[in-house]
C-alpha cells in the first residue's frame, strides 16, 4: 500500500471515529436522563406525567403535569420562528445579492457581533425595556411573557440563519443566475424561483439551527416569560418553558427526591423532542438536495 493510499485509510479511520464518538456520547446522553427519569415512573403515572395539567412540585401531593410547561415551550418556539424565519431568509437574501459590497461586509459584521451578545444581557434588556414596552403597548397585566420571550429568541436565531442562508446563496451557481436573466427573469424572480429553490439544503440547516437555539434557550425565557406554571391562553400571557423548569427548580430539589427524577424525566422529554426535530430536519435536507 503506497504512502498516500495509508494517509487516506488513517484520515478515514479518524473521520469514522470522531462520527462513532458523537454517536456514543449522545447515546450515553439518552442512558443517563432515561435511569433518573424511568425512576419517577415507579409511583407516578407516565400519562399524569406527560398531560397533566398541573406542575406542582411543592404540593401535597405532588403533580409533576409538564402539560403547561410544553405548551409553554411550543408558544414561544412557535412565535420565534414566525419572527425569525421570513426575517432571516430575507436579510441573507438582501446581503448576498441585493447590498453593495461596502455595506454587504458591514452588514456581515453586525451580524457576527450579534451572535456573540451573551443570552443573559439579551435578557437584562428585556427586562428593563422590551418588558414594559409590550406592556404598554398592549395593555397587559405584565410585559413578562411569551412575547417577549419570543421577540428576544428570535434575534438570537437570526445570526444564526442570516449567516448560513447567506453562504448557501452565495454557493450557488453563477451560472444558474445568468441563465435566469437570460430567460428574461427579474431580479425578484431570479431570487425567488432559482436562487431559494438551489440554496434550499442549506436554507433548512441555518433554520433548523436556528431553531435548536431558540427551543434549547434558557436564560432568556427564565428571565422574561414570568415563570408561571399555567397553561396559558395566548402568548400575551406568562408561561414557563421546559429548559426554564429544570434551571429554575434544580438546585432546589433534594438529590434522589421525586422532584429530582421529574426534573429528570422534564430534560429526557426535551431530549427526545429535540431529537424529533434534528430527524425531521434531516429528512427535509435529503429531500431539497434529491
Amino acid at each position: 500500500m503506497s504512502p498516500g493510499k495509508i494517509s487516506e485509510y488513517i484520515i478515514e479511520s479518524l473521520i469514522k471515529l470522531s462520527g462513532l464518538i458523537i454517536v456514543g456520547f449522545v447515546i450515553l446522553i439518552f442512558l443517563f436522563l432515561f435511569r433518573d427519569a424511568v425512576s419517577l415512573f415507579g409511583g407516578y403515572s407516565p400519562g399524569a406525567f406527560l398531560f397533566g395539567r398541573n406542575w406542582l412540585p411543592i404540593s401535597e401531593p405532588p403533580q409533576f403535569g409538564i402539560l403547561p410547561l410544553l405548551i409553554g415551550s411550543v408558544y414561544v418556539t412557535a412565535g420565534a420562528i414566525i419572527i425569525c424565519v421570513p426575517l432571516g431568509v430575507a436579510a441573507a437574501m438582501y446581503i448576498a445579492e441585493v447590498a453593495p459590497k461596502s455595506l454587504k461586509h458591514i452588514l456581515k459584521s453586525l451580524i457576527e457581533i450579534l451572535a456573540s451578545i451573551p443570552s443573559v444581557v439579551l435578557g437584562f434588556i428585556g427586562i428593563v425595556w422590551l418588558g414594559p414596552f409590550l406592556k404598554n403597548t398592549f395593555g397587559l397585566t405584565t410585559g413578562m411573557c411569551g412575547l417577549t420571550g419570543s421577540l428576544l429568541l428570535a434575534f438570537m436565531a437570526m445570526p444564526t440563519i442570516i449567516s448560513i442562508s447567506e453562504d448557501a446563496l452565495v454557493s450557488v451557481p453563477r451560472t444558474f443566475k445568468e441563465a435566469a436573466y437570460g430567460l428574461g427573469a427579474t431580479k425578484w424572480q431570479m431570487l425567488w424561483r432559482v436562487m431559494l429553490p438551489s440554496a434550499a439544503s442549506g436554507i433548512i440547516a441555518g433554520i433548523m439551527l436556528g431553531i435548536g437555539r431558540v427551543i434549547g434557550e434558557t436564560m432568556v425565557v427564565m428571565m422574561v416569560t414570568g415563570n408561571a406554571p399555567v397553561i396559558p391562553e395566548s402568548i400575551l400571557q406568562p408561561l414557563r418553558t421546559l429548559t426554564a423548569t429544570i434551571a429554575g427548580e434544580m438546585g432546589e430539589t433534594v438529590s434522589g427526591s421525586e422532584h429530582y427524577y421529574a426534573l429528570f424525566a422534564v430534560g429526557l422529554a426535551l431530549f427526545i423532542i429535540t431529537f424529533i426535530i434534528n430527524l425531521i430536519a434531516d429528512i427535509s435536507l435529503q429531500k431539497a438536495r434529491k
